[in-house]
């Protein structure tokens, strides 16, 4: 049970996360405002790493961490790139269901094998993410009115953000916060240097800088919560609920930036609660 918290947890710290940086790559840089977001996300980071450090980090920890920091860059780039071309309910779901999809294989093939009604809940969480981004593609007009790129973005950011999961999952808990910590500092140097070659190092307009800011905390809020999340229970269950956070940014949207929700969503944010159930009742493992 404290798996599927920690993981729910992590999904609203995302969901937060890509609404702010939806908010802020509209009128500034991509680049600039994910540049600002992972030297934020390094803060907390930093803070508890005195307190969970654990034993010395293994190379191999630490190469996890990175990998997927790096991965989960490419991916946050990409979405942050849909956002600019379609709606929040076009890229971000769709790029949930890549995430959830390759992090359940990734955990199948690597033996996990969870409850009959937890996978249940598993195979339900798909088509409940997908049937809200399924609505988007059709009737969402977009921020830029251009759903299909934010498609093709959304898929890549899901591969990129399944990376990032399963880096963090195959790191291991032995070398405490380290591997996060590998993973925040993989993300700054990566957009460090695009920043410096594409020269995008000024900084953007004072409310994408806040909104950069609000980013890069929520972020790395998301990232711990799910690091002990995936140590605690399976990487198909922990990966698949935090992959909600879909649901947490459309809600966002609806309510703060007036964004349609129509029936196809709510029914698609009804079979995912449905889902979160059947998982709970299942256990995480």
């Amino acid at each position: 049970m404290l798996a599927i918290l920690l993981a729910l947890a992590a999904a609203l710290g995302y969901g937060g996360s890509d609404f702010a940086a939806g908010l802020a790559s509209r009128s500034a840089g991509i680049i600039q405002v994910t540049l600002i977001a992972s030297v934020v996300s390094l803060l907390p980071v930093a803070a508890a790493l005195p307190f969970a450090a654990g034993h010395p980090p293994s190379a191999t920890a630490l190469a996890w961490g990175a990998g997927g920091g790096l991965a989960g860059t490419a991916g946050a780039l990409a979405l942050y790139l849909g956002f600019r071309q379609a709606a929040f309910s076009v890229a971000g779901p769709l790029s949930a269901v890549g995430a959830a999809g390759f992090s359940v294989l990734a955990g199948l093939l690597l033996g996990e094998r969870p409850t009959a009604l937890a996978l249940t809940g598993i195979v339900l969480a798909l088509p409940a993410i997908l049937g809200v981004s399924a609505s988007a593609v059709r009737t969402g007009s977009g921020a830029r009115g251009r759903p299909g790129r934010g498609v093709l973005a959304g898929l890549a950011a899901g591969a990129g953000f399944a990376l990032l999961f399963i880096g963090l999952d195959r790191a291991g808990s032995g070398s405490g916060l380290w591997p996060v910590a590998a993973a925040q500092l993989a993300e700054f140097a990566g957009v460090l240097v695009m920043a410096g070659v594409t020269g995008n190092v000024r900084r953007p307009a004072a409310r994408a800088s806040w909104l950069a800011v609000l980013t890069g905390a929520t972020g790395a809020a998301g990232t711990l919560l799910y690091f002990f999340a995936t140590h605690t229970g399976f990487l198909a269950v922990t990966a698949v609920l935090t992959s909600l956070y879909p649901a947490v940014t459309i809600v966002l949207a609806r309510t703060l930036a007036g964004e349609r929700l129509t029936g196809l969503r709510l029914a698609g944010l009804s079979l995912a609660v449905a889902c979160v159930t059947l998982i709970a009742v299942g256990g995480a493992g």
